[in-house]
């Protein structure tokens, strides 16, 4: 299972690395940027190959992003290059394009795979309306009933069951939530919560339960499927937005962040359910990779984009050196 893990890992992580810098690279080509190299992975070289293009094409050892080396990104850097050809010579809206199109690759990526994930296995209904609740746990105690919907945690609307899990998975004080919830008569209550803890022998550490199931029906066809990818899509898109203000405000532990070896896992656990859930966290992570590329922060898309936005309304280049050298700390950041 762990070779086959491995496989699946560098599989997903390879079509998503692959599709997003395929947007950069296919729009640089067309606004007639010199491109050196287009690579999949990271470190030393594996298999490289030139094109008649001119552009070196390779795949490197490590399967955690790759690149697209293109003349003149930031400044006038090679003087063997036609000016016109250097990427920082480029049109405003050129650059700007090219920039986002990694992230707008990765985005329409993960909106066909969540419709074939629909198409084929049934769109899953994502509303925050109780299936069942156990007895002697929080929920159950408080006269919480099947069918109920959650309407809000904590002040904050849930209209969304991916919505409705951040919130509880965040900080709340004295461990109390309030949740607003309404009955099936169209009554609406609030209640204090506090979750019971208990030990979770297959993590083997402590955690927070509630004691409920969320209702999931089970749509066919082709709207239904259509309608799925795109609520999908920005349900996805609104909780990865509210874990990222979280952190800042420290509701939200960093530990509850994943890495390579935390993306290795899900892919591991997503062998045991099948392909339809390999197929579903593919789209999930081309989300993510694609939300985290637009934020602005240095060494990212977005971060560039910043810079490029900067430069419009000033209407002048920023110093070269500066950007370069907010980049550099934003790529060191990123790696620690």
């Amino acid at each position: 299972m762990t070779i086959l893990s491995i496989l699946a890992f560098i599989l997903i992580l390879g079509i998503i690395v692959l599709v997003h810098e395929f947007g950069h690279f296919i729009w640089a080509k067309k606004f007639g940027v010199h491109i050196y190299e287009f690579s999949i992975g990271m470190g030393p070289a594996i298999f490289t190959k030139k094109g008649k293009d001119g552009i070196k094409y390779s795949f490197r050892a490590l399967p955690i992003g790759g690149y697209v080396q293109m003349a003149g990104e930031v400044y006038e850097d090679d003087d063997k290059i036609p000016k016109e050809k250097l990427m920082c010579n480029r049109p405003w809206y050129q650059r700007i394009i090219i920039i986002i199109a990694g992230v707008v690759n990765n985005f329409i990526l993960a909106l066909v795979l969540l419709f074939v994930y629909a198409l084929i296995w049934g769109a899953t209904t994502n509303k925050p309306v109780i299936h069942s609740v156990q007895k002697d746990y929080p929920m159950y105690s408080a006269g919480i009933k099947k069918n109920d919907t959650i309407i809000s945690i904590n002040g904050k609307k849930t209209r969304t069951w991916d919505k409705a899990q951040i919130l509880f998975a965040l900080k709340s004080k004295n461990n109390t939530y309030n949740i607003k919830i309404k009955h099936t008569n169209g009554k609406v209550e609030s209640y204090k919560i506090k979750p019971k803890k208990e030990y979770d022998k297959e993590i083997k550490s402590d955690r927070y339960v509630f004691g409920f199931t969320v209702k999931q029906d089970v749509n066919k066809g082709f709207i239904a499927s259509v309608k799925f990818a795109f609520a999908k899509f920005v349900s996805v898109i609104e909780t990865m937005w509210l874990t990222v203000i979280s952190l800042f405000t420290g509701s939200l532990s960093v530990k509850n962040l994943s890495g390579p070896v935390g993306v290795y896992q899900v892919v591991n656990s997503g062998l045991v359910a099948g392909i339809s859930y390999l197929r579903y966290i593919t789209a999930f992570l081309s989300i993510n990779v694609g939300f985290i590329n637009i934020l602005p922060f240095p060494a990212f898309d977005g971060g560039r984009a910043f810079f490029m936005i900067i430069e419009k309304i000033r209407r002048k280049h920023i110093n070269s050196k500066i950007e370069n050298t907010f980049h550099t700390i934003g790529f060191v950041l990123l790696l620690i």
